[in-house]
């Protein structure tokens, strides 16, 4: 079985030229994007409450029935694929994953897009102010709309990329009922959903309310399920890889060359068979335990009602409540490059092994261990106490996994509320006015299970005898001398625990606005001039509490980096207006000419930090020459303000992909300045010349937040035309360029940055004399004990890359919009298509670092994929009670990134090698992914007024996704040799929905 797509580019390019015949250009909204809010009507992208505006910023709308068809359990699958949404944070990330689903649109962050719902910010999921996905109300959305452009001054500066909207069923009445399932043609992955809302009117039709309740479960899909996912290959290697931290154990040793008394440090493993230590190591496996898919089990509520007092008065309230439970499941634990003392008389010590550690011999070379006579070997191995005569313990860097204790399962328990209320109302017959506000609380509680303790297995090894330890309550004596079994249960019992840390965020908001128009008109216009005119106060607070354990550096066994005590948060105050002006109306060939302007004043205030005072503008022009076409254009400034997570983070030690270490092997032995920059950086000097690349590509890097980052600016801008030809009714299309640039961009150097930012390259090409006391290398530093990396964070703080306030982030690309439907008699056909290409994807951290190209490359520099072209195409059929769809998903070619080539090398091509399963022997190049196409396949039946039908073939031809290694992107994208964010990795999915109404 072959596991690399490959594209028929002769069917692909006959599929695509009959659906642009069917659609020869791209669409525009057909109405106004707008959003219900109690009983007046709000513009997506706008404040002004006018259903007849257009505006200039392009809207993409995915509508009620397309919501239908995809039939997703949660939010993040109704985006999953919109072209320009690049896959972030959500269901198919499992080793990076909090407990949430977030939405990445263009590329540049989650934290530089919002997520709304009917127009308002709800209450963040983390410390960086961003919205759960899992915690909209699916069941009573009516459709989403995506503002890809002049967001910044309508909802904030914080909306740099655009604004997702999510638009809620507004007057519902009656009773809906809605049950789906859906599960992998591997018979596994089960996604379960019931919603039941309830609704109507009262007061004589004044008022209306609505409550929906919902239940959804997801079951979890393991990388071990699927057969290209079953071995960890490497991406530059194309062998069998995976961690370091391996079974039997591994020991670091340093010892000396007898004949030359050169220093050097070499890495052993235990001989399972006779108990010594022996050169070499199989790397642990870690694919089998770690997910495609997070298990979700998720409680929700959604009501909302509105009364109108008066002709002049409406009072309206809304309320929401989720119970999110998300879990995550990593390869077992164990101890990741902990230095630990063990005596020579511990019991499970071999006779073998302890005479290799007294006489000092070990295959050829001689420890520094001070070489015992067998007299005082024979009294250290007898020694009970530490107070006994003879007594002697060995020093080592211990790597060991622990498959006794099970998997490291973290689970994700999330609460939240948010409760607005308002109340709105006329002050003239063309004037409004409105005044809400809103809390939200949400609490995202994760326990962890099965990660061992350092300071146990510490415990655990000061032993000599098999019943009891030198100290330690409940001890358990620890035998890491043997092969995967011989930790019993009782030994694994006493190393783990459970440990819990709790992030609680909040949000308070109080918006007061007036809008409308006052009736006043350009000389050559027949609509009046339209205006909005407010302010707006938020409070954000978040803290993050942990227990000892995870607070403490490097005692969970695994856990990638301590989680430190935070509390913190910032308050707002901001002033706005808005303007839309028609300027020339039906007039030769204006049809129409209009110019829109916004601005925000925003007022920073963070304890123990400056304060901070901003203007964000828009300006958009719109041109109309005739009926049917249109020119639009908008620019936009903004000034984005640092977050809760990027001022109050503490520096922390964790966990970065990092291949190649320049220290690592031979080079320093023969380079003296690249030996001077090891030292410097805390490599011993008996490491050099054997240090060895981080384990599993992961190196140490300490990084947090910075109390003194300013904010950062971007400016954005939109072109476009617009057509909708009256000689083709029931047409239209539309075409926008964009382009955003963020300056003095809030960022932390990758990986690469910080290495090359020292040694100029992975080879270490770039040190000089000087570069031993250059800041860019001292700022790294190193284990004490082996040189390396990576280990305990606890003692290896690794890189350094701290926020700052010199990044650079840019992109480019176009947006097409099409729709098309025409009716043959009784059939209705239409087709939708929305595609995206972006030009540039671009970052830069520092001035004088790399400039990292993203748009269609892929690195662990350029975290999750972002095509060079997207697109989405939806044909359907629709007959008296059937209607019939297919949906075309493209996702064009994507090679290595080029600065990841000159960095860590050309990523492997050939034939894999035997002892890799189903992979063993394809013919692979793990440098470039072919272009994808998936088709999705779906008929409702509409049984009667009451009962509708929805089935779907989800990836109809069970296309299998990529296969590029684990260890070429970052780790929350780059997982099971392929990269399942944006992938289909389960395969063919069935699904059904019943929808019950009455």
């Amino acid at each position: 079985m072959k596991h690399i797509g490959k594209l028929n580019t002769g069917v692909a390019t006959a599929v695509l030229g009959f659906a642009m015949l069917s659609a020869p250009a791209f669409a525009d909204e057909q109405a106004p994007a707008t959003t219900d809010t109690s009983s007046t009507i709000v513009v997506t992208g706008s404040l002004i409450r006018n259903p007849n505006i257009k505006l200039a910023s392009p809207v993409i709308s995915t509508s009620a029935a397309e919501i239908e068809l995809k039939q997703g359990t949660n939010a993040e699958e109704l985006l999953r694929d919109v072209p320009g949404l690049v896959p972030d944070i959500g269901s198919s990330v499992n080793n990076g994953n909090g407990g949430a689903s977030f939405a990445n649109l263009r590329g540049l962050g989650s934290n530089r897009n919002l997520v709304v719902l009917d127009g308002d910010r709800i209450v963040p999921a983390n410390l960086s102010g961003v919205t759960d996905l899992n915690n909209i109300p699916v069941a009573l959305v009516s459709r989403v709309d995506v503002l890809t452009g002049g967001a910044v001054t309508t909802y904030g500066a914080d909306a740099i990329t655009g604004v997702i909207n999510f638009v809620t069923k507004k007057n519902f009445t009656g009773v809906e009922l809605d049950l789906g399932d859906d599960i992998t043609g591997h018979n596994d992955g089960n996604k379960f959903r019931a919603d039941l809302t309830v609704g109507g009117n009262f007061a004589d039709g004044r008022g209306n309310a609505v409550l929906s309740v919902g239940y959804q479960k997801v079951e979890a899909v393991y990388q071990g399920d699927r057969d290209y996912s079953e071995y960890n290959v490497g991406s530059y290697s194309g062998s069998g890889s995976g961690s370091g931290t391996a079974v039997p154990s591994r020991f670091s040793l340093r010892t000396v060359n007898p004949t030359t008394g050169a220093p050097h440090t070499g890495t052993y493993s235990i001989d399972p068979t006779g108990g010594g230590l022996q050169s070499g190591y199989t790397p642990y496996n870690f694919n089998p335990f770690n997910l495609f898919q997070t298990p979700y089990e998720r409680y929700n509520m959604f009501a909302k009602a509105n009364y109108e007092v008066s002709d002049n008065l409406e009072v309206y309230a809304r309320g929401m409540f989720s119970r999110n439970s998300v879990e995550t499941i990593v390869a077992p634990s164990g101890v990741f490059g902990s230095t630990v003392s063990i005596p020579l008389s511990n019991p499970y010590m071999s006779s073998t092994l302890r005479n290799q550690i007294c006489s000092g011999s070990l295959s050829g070379v001689y420890t520094e261990f001070s070489p015992l006579s067998q007299a005082q070997c024979n009294a250290a191995a007898t020694a009970t106490s530490p107070s006994s005569p003879g007594y002697q313990t060995w020093t080592t860097v211990l790597k060991r996994r622990m498959p006794e204790t099970g998997t490291r399962n973290s689970d994700f328990v999330t609460q939240m509320f948010d409760m607005k209320i308002g109340m709105d109302g006329k002050i003239t017959s063309t004037i409004n006015w409105d005044v809400h506000a809103a809390y939200g609380l949400s609490t995202n509680t994760q326990s962890e299970t099965g990660y061992v303790l350092t300071d146990h297995v510490q415990n655990a090894l000061n032993a000599s005898n098999t019943t009891s330890c030198f100290s330690g309550v409940g001890c358990v004596p620890l035998n890491i001398f043997g092969p995967e079994g011989s930790i019993s249960q009782a030994m694994a019992g006493y190393l783990t625990s459970p440990s819990t840390t709790t992030i609680q965020t909040s949000l308070a908001q109080v918006h007061g606005q007036v809008s409308g128009d006052f009736g006043w008109k350009m000389p050559a216009a027949a609509n009046p001039v339209s205006f909005a005119l407010g302010t707006e106060y938020r409070y954000y607070h978040a803290t993050q509490q942990a227990d000892i354990l995870a607070q403490t550096p490097g005692e969970l066994g695994g856990a990638g980096g301590a989680a430190p005590t935070i509390n913190g948060g910032y308050k707002v105050w901001e002033g706005f207006a808005e303007l839309v002006a028609p300027l020339v109306e039906d007039k030769p060939f204006i049809k129409l000419a209009q110019i829109e302007g916004g601005a925000r004043y925003s007022s920073y205030k963070v304890p123990g930090g400056a304060g901070e005072n901003t203007w964000s503008y828009k300006t958009a022009l719109t041109w109309a020459p005739s009926n049917g076409l249109k020119f639009r254009g908008s620019f936009a400034h903004a000034v984005r303000a640092p977050n809760i997570g990027e001022l109050f983070t503490p520096a922390t030690t964790g966990l970065t992909n990092l291949l190649t270490d320049p220290c690592a092997g031979s080079a320093p032995s023969s380079n003296a300045n690249l030996r001077a920059v090891c030292l410097a950086q805390g490599a011993p000097s008996s490491s050099i010349g054997s240090i060895a690349n981080p384990s599993a590509a992961q190196a140490n890097v300490t990084s947090g937040g910075n109390i003194n980052v300013r904010p950062e600016t971007a400016n954005t801008f939109t072109f476009g035309t617009v057509v909708e030809p009256v000689q083709v009714p029931h047409l239209s299309f539309s075409l926008d360029y964009y382009r955003i640039k963020v300056t003095n961009a809030i960022t932390s150097p990758t990986a690469t940055d910080l290495i090359n930012a020292c040694f100029g390259d992975s080879s270490g090409s770039g040190v000089t004399s000087s570069s031993a006391s250059n800041p860019a290398c001292t700022v790294i530093q190193r284990n004490a004990l082996t040189g390396g990396l990576d280990g305990s964070s606890a003692d290896t703080p690794g890189l350094y890359g701290v926020l700052g306030n010199l990044g650079y982030l840019y992109t480019s690309g176009f947006d097409f919009k099409a729709d098309y439907d025409h009716t043959f008699g009784a059939v209705r056909w239409n087709v939708d298509v929305t595609a995206n290409h972006t030009i540039k994807q671009q970052f830069q951290v520092t001035p004088t670092s790399d400039v990292h190209e993203c748009a269609g490359y892929f690195s662990a520099s350029c975290g999750s994929i972002q095509p060079g072209w997207q697109w989405s195409v939806r044909n359907s059929l629709h007959y008296s009670k059937f209607d019939v769809s297919l949906l075309w998903r493209h996702l064009s070619a994507i090679n290595q990134e080029t600065l990841d080539v000159t960095n860590n090398g050309a990523a492997y091509s050939g034939a894999l090698p035997s002892g890799l399963g189903s992979l063993s022997g394809d013919n692979v190049n793990f440098g470039h992914i072919s272009a994808y196409n998936y088709f999705d396949f779906s008929l409702r039946y509409a049984m009667n007024s009451r009962l509708t039908f929805v089935g779907t073939v989800q990836n109809m031809f069970n296309k299998q996704p990529p296969i590029v290694g684990s260890t070429i992107g970052s780790t929350s994208f780059n997982s099971g040799n392929t990269y399942p964010s944006t992938y289909d990795t389960l395969g063919r999915r069935f699904a059904i929905t019943a929808k019950l109404k009455f």
